[in-house]
Formats: C-alpha cells, structure tokens, sequence
C-alpha cells in the first residue's frame, strides 16, 4: 500500500512538472506543509499525554 501510494504520488508530481512547473514545486510545498503539521500535532499529543523513557527512569 505505502508503495502504491508513493508511485502514484510521483506520478501525480511528474504529470504536474510537465504542465506547469510552479504547480509542482506549490503541491510539493503543501505536502510538506501537511507533514509538518502532523508531526507537530505528535509531539504535542506526546508531550501533553507521555514521557520519555530516560524521564522516568531516572532517579534524581
């Protein structure tokens, strides 16, 4: 699955590349805008709910 979502993502961006350059380079920022994103809401969702294991194993 992660590889058919991964190829046809490419091929999404190539197809774009082709007709218009700049759509390319915008969808490719936006996708890392969403990634950024998410990996945010993690470490937040981690931070409020969870520790690390070194926090609480630590005898100090």
């Amino acid at each position: 699955m992660n590889k058919t979502l991964i190829t046809t993502l490419m091929f999404a961006f190539l197809l774009l590349f082709i007709i218009s350059p700049f759509a390319t380079l915008a969808s490719l920022m936006l996708l890392l805008l969403g990634a950024a994103f998410f990996f945010l809401l993690g470490n937040i969702f981690q931070a409020i709910i969870g520790s690390s294991d070194t926090d609480s194993n630590s005898s100090g």
